[in-house]
């Protein structure tokens, strides 16, 4: 068969034929397997365009979605993030940017086979959802994470409308939960979805509807209800769903008669291929033990937003022997996380969440003993957020030891500025065992009393250091310069309430455009800094975000990022592009 020549280079003397190349390189998984194939050769820059299928966006302005369809002519899946992490702890303000429309305006055009878009931090309205589910007729995934914008009246939109939908996916958004007839809104023909999760709405959904659905739909695979389910309705849906892999249970708070109780057991038993299992808002100790039949697969347990104590979390974890992930609430105290550590040895991630981060009178929480305890049985830890209420460098030093291969650490001592509690030490020489000992550290959170020691420990041992917060720390300038000095693989630096000013910032002249990103907030920064940058580096998008005057003074927030497609064009006035 006589081999086609390249699209884009005619004259190419490739040993292989265009279908084989693309072929090949399309089996690649991994997004920066693919931007380096892409740099190879014109030949395979040319076979990556066109056998692209998937595109990971992680900065909604740091191209355009005319520059992304020029690049990239057959997307099928989009996944796009827009504003700065910091929004979830509310620096920016809510009419910052980042909506969705413009892009699928262009994808309507381009991308008329689009299947898939997950939107991260993204403004998204019920027209846009309407726009999406009418323009795109081989819909099938639609996931939003942290999106703000839209209602019940949009998902409602997307029920109707998507024939071929696999996925719904809705959490932690902002959103207007107007009722829950939405799920009525699905064709009594509908049997296609896969995933469903609408754990974070408020208030009740037509059951009937949802029951018919899930009755319907024989390939699903996740399903996550809201607090308004009840054990009885969970039980139905069990049920008629006995393959589920994950569950979001709601509520799992009522009275049940013994014969209930022992059908939900049931139901539970029967779910053979359950790996991961959330919700449990309101948690009612005397019904947990209806799960221990359904946790001998568990590889994830996600209590986030229940709030267990010691006991209870003990119980569980007997009959969960292949746990790998593990998200809970400081109520479980440093009882619960002993258990953690003799039951979980397969143990690679662990969350641990405050129940109420601003009552400084609350007499429960995790201390260094539960986070030792844990490191102590379970050697595969490699991911932890633990929120905490005191903390030692002697603590963290045997923590890393004990699991020397942490990809990502973030201790958050809840009390800005706590220094070691028995010595009264700063907290530098934990977080410098922590680059030193885990030569692997891709993402790291700084807190407690810190000086620039840390930040020098930082920039000498943090080689493979991708994503640095920091926040109420640092003694001076220096410790920032250290970083952007010693760390080459740095892609995202957030930087919030520090004594960072001027040289600070440019000190980093030579780093930012290797960047993704550099978050500023409330540090000492001023106008004249911001615009020495946009000077310096015309290419990058300098944003300072002041709802307030503009003048010498104290730039407030800064908000830096390479973009290939200039300066956006829907700043609002609070927005200064330098």
């Amino acid at each position: 068969m006589e081999c086609r020549r390249k699209r884009d280079n005619p004259k190419s003397n490739s040993t292989f034929p265009d279908e084989v190349l693309e072929r090949i390189l399309g089996m690649l998984k991994s997004r920066k397997d693919k931007s380096s194939v892409s740099l190879v050769c014109k030949e395979w820059y040319n076979a990556e365009r066109w056998s692209r299928r998937s595109v990971f966006i992680g900065n909604c302005y740091s191209v355009s979605p005319e520059i992304l369809t020029r690049r990239f002519p057959n997307i099928r899946s989009v996944t796009l993030k827009g504003k700065p992490r910091f929004s979830d702890f509310n620096l920016v303000p809510a009419n910052w940017g980042a909506n969705i429309h413009s892009w699928l305006v262009v994808f309507a055009e381009k991308y008329p086979w689009l299947e898939e878009l997950r939107l991260k931090r993204m403004t998204v309205t019920d027209e846009s959802l309407e726009y999406l589910a009418l323009s795109f007729p081989n819909f099938k995934a639609l996931s939003l994470l942290s999106c703000d914008g839209f209602s019940t009246d949009g998902l409602a939109s997307i029920a109707t409308n998507c024939k071929n939908l696999t996925e719904l996916d809705i959490q932690e958004n902002g959103i207007e939960d107007k009722n829950g007839n939405w799920l009525s809104c699905f064709p009594e023909s509908f049997t296609s979805l896969e995933v469903l999760n609408f754990a974070n709405l408020h208030n009740d959904v037509n059951f009937d509807a949802l029951e018919k659905l899930v009755s319907r739909c024989k390939s699903l695979k996740t399903l996550k209800v809201n607090k308004s389910v009840t054990l009885e309705q969970l039980q139905r849906l069990l049920v008629h769903a006995p393959q589920l892999g994950e569950l979001g249970t709601g509520s799992f708070s009522q009275e049940l008669t013994a014969q209930q109780s022992s059908e939900l057991g049931s139901a539970f038993k029967n779910c053979k291929n359950l790996h991961t299992l959330s919700g449990l808002w309101v948690a009612t100790a005397q019904y947990l033990p209806v799960l221990y039949s359904a946790c001998t697969n568990l590889t994830f347990l996600n209590f986030s937003y229940a709030p267990l104590n010691s006991d209870d979390l003990a119980k569980l974890l007997v009959h969960c022997p292949k746990l790998e992930r593990l998200w809970v609430v400081d109520t479980v105290e440093d009882k619960g996380l002993e258990a953690v550590g003799s039951h979980c040895p397969l143990l690679e991630e662990l969350r641990v969440f405050p129940a109420d981060p601003f009552d400084e009178g609350i007499a429960h929480g995790v201390t260094e003993s539960g986070f030792i305890a844990v490191s102590q049985g379970c050697p595969r830890l490699h991911y932890v957020l633990y929120f905490c209420r005191q903390m030692t460098n002697a603590a963290v030093a045997t923590v890393v030891q004990n699991c020397p291969d942490f990809t990502h650490f973030r201790l958050c001592i809840m009390h800005p500025g706590q220094r070691d509690y028995l010595t009264q030490d700063p907290m530098d020489e934990a977080f410098g065992s922590v680059v030193k000992t885990c030569r692997k550290l891709q993402r790291l959170a700084l807190s407690g009393y810190l000086t620039d020691l840390t930040f020098e420990y930082i920039g000498k041992y943090g080689k493979n250091l991708e994503t640095l917060s920091v926040a109420f720390a640092g003694s001076s300038d220096w410790g920032m310069r250290c970083v952007l000095d010693g760390c080459p693989k740095l892609r995202k630096l957030e930087v919030r309430d520090c004594p960072f000013g001027n040289d600070a910032l440019l000190a980093g002249l030579g780093k930012y455009e290797s960047m993704r990103s550099l978050w500023m907030s409330d540090c000492e920064v001023t106008m004249n800094g911001v615009r020495e940058l946009a000077k310096e580096k015309p290419r990058l998008n300098v944003e300072v975000i002041n709802e307030e005057t503009y003048d010498n003074q104290q730039a407030k927030k800064v908000y830096v990022y390479r973009s290939v497609a200039g300066p956006r064009r829907d700043a609002p006035p609070f927005v200064l592009t330098l």
